[in-house]
């Protein structure tokens, strides 16, 4: 990319940058895996979010706003600071997370429709559970086909439908319950905040706390059209770890309020929530907790919509640098990569057949997708801090509209913290959860994810080296 194109129109305020990182990283969804750890909830959203959302936050904003490196995210950033070959890692693995993310959300989808429908089987019989999986990740990816503009518009309704109006309900509920004298299922002593660090199977609910905070990296694109970067970025972010804090702790105490620990089921734990609450204050409530369940579903359907399409961009930069074959890179007359989307609906497929099939029953299925989403995940952003190191060592003199303040001594500090965090999030990945009771659930669990994980580990560089060798030499 030449460093003489026109620099982007500085229109981004503080509030407006804010909302636009906000959609993206926080979800509904999430609440009852939070819950599922207890009041011990705190202690994690307080670790992820200092010692890992800022460090992501900070380090991406300064390598986005480097002159000329301001478009293709990771692949440009870990491309010019470790080579091409680690780029490429880098997008792959920030793409394919979400092919198995993608799946976590329809379970979600399929809970929450199975309550709204009174048909148990959409989200316990495995065989209907995948079909209706196939059936939501298809007819999106097809919606995708005609351009992303109403896909947008629907995306904000449905954030506006399916995530702040249930959540407003949700905080008010939960705050009348406890006005009203309600007592919690879930033990709210200060005592309890800190995990009980010598049970290691208790802590692997952790890598879901990392993942409700992943995606920050994207909106630090953004960060060149911010009115003033240097003073606006650090305080946004800053107010998006309070907020996401604060409004995580509440849902999942609302959820663990009402739901006991052994009856919460990990894709219908917020609709559980709701039917817990709205009981506590009325007996006839069920078709309100059916209507909240629609819109909730609702919202999780724009939010995969725009999920099914975001991330393929990043992987179409690198496909344009002759990475991928040249026909996934191309595009429709609405500009919308299909053949690329195909691609993208099968392995999301596969994804469904090996957790729905193998995953054991509804809870080992969501644990173990969560699981492979953010060990994936994770691999992408130890290559994005070990990339911002070898910014800061090497790359001092390139010129950028935002740094970390303090100099290259603390710099150094954020990464490594959140260098350190990624890799503690991955190893903890491999502990069978506690919620799986151990047996043939645990043994199913760590079967599919350490054989996903090698695989996914092999197959960026498997195809760089297969993309580059067809590249005519130099």
């Amino acid at each position: 990319m030449s460093n003489s194109e026109q620099s982007p129109a500085k229109h981004l305020s503080l509030f407006g940058f804010f909302t636009l990182t906000a959609t993206m990283v926080m979800t509904v969804y999430e609440y009852p895996t939070f819950a599922s750890s207890g009041i011990s909830l705190v202690f994690y959203l307080v670790v992820a979010g200092v010692f890992w959302f800022l460090p992501v936050a900070l380090c991406a904003a300064e390598m986005a706003t480097i002159k000329g490196w301001d478009k293709g995210g990771v692949f440009t950033w870990s491309g010019q600071a470790l080579g091409e070959r680690w780029g490429f890692a880098n997008i792959f693995f920030q793409w394919f997370q979400i092919t198995v993310g993608l799946v976590t959300m329809i379970y979600f989808i399929l809970g929450a429709l199975s309550y709204v429908l009174n048909w148990d089987a959409l989200n316990n019989d495995p065989l209907v559970k995948f079909i209706g999986v196939v059936v939501i990740v298809w007819g999106l990816t097809f919606s995708q086909f005609g351009g992303t503009k109403n896909t947008a518009i629907i995306s904000k309704f449905g954030f506006i439908l399916g995530v702040m109006i249930p959540a407003i309900i949700l905080f008010a509920l939960t705050i009348a319950f406890f006005a009203d004298g309600g007592k919690s299922d879930m033990s709210l002593s200060v005592s309890d905040m800190i995990p009980d660090f010598t049970q290691l199977n208790t802590m692997v609910v952790f890598v879901s706390f990392i993942l409700a905070y992943a995606g920050i990296e994207a909106s630090a694109t953004h960060a060149n059209e911010m009115k003033n970067v240097q003073r606006d970025y650090p305080l946004a972010v800053i107010m998006l770890v309070v907020l996401a804090i604060a409004l995580n702790t509440i849902g999942g105490i609302a959820i663990g309020a009402v739901v006991p620990a052994s009856e919460l089921g990990l894709s219908i734990g917020v609709v559980q929530g709701f039917q817990g609450l709205i009981a506590y204050f009325m007996q006839d409530g069920g078709w309100i907790v059916r209507i909240i369940a629609l819109f909730i579903s609702l919202g999780v359907v724009a939010e995969v919509s725009a999920w099914i399409v975001g991330p393929s961009w990043g992987m179409l930069e690198a496909g344009r640098q002759g990475l991928l074959p040249k026909s996934l890179s191309e595009t429709n007359e609405h500009g919308v990569p299909t053949k690329f989307l195909y691609l993208q609906g099968v392995i999301v497929t596969i994804w469904a057949a090996v957790l729905t099939f193998g995953g054991g029953g509804a809870n080992v299925s969501f644990f173990t997708a969560i699981s492979l989403t953010v060990v994936i995940y994770v691999i992408a952003y130890i290559i994005f801090f070990i990339a911002y190191l070898k910014v800061v060592s090497n790359h001092q003199d390139l010129p950028r509209a935002f740094q970390i303040p303090g100099g290259n001594g603390v710099k150094k500090i954020v990464a490594y913290v959140g260098l350190i965090i990624s890799v503690i999030a991955l190893l903890i990945s491999f502990i069978p959860p506690a919620q799986l009771g151990g047996g043939d659930a645990s043994t199913e669990y760590m079967t599919i994810l350490v054989i996903s994980f090698f695989v996914t580990l092999a197959i960026p560089f498997v195809i760089y080296s297969v993309m580059k060798g067809k590249q005519p030499s130099q």
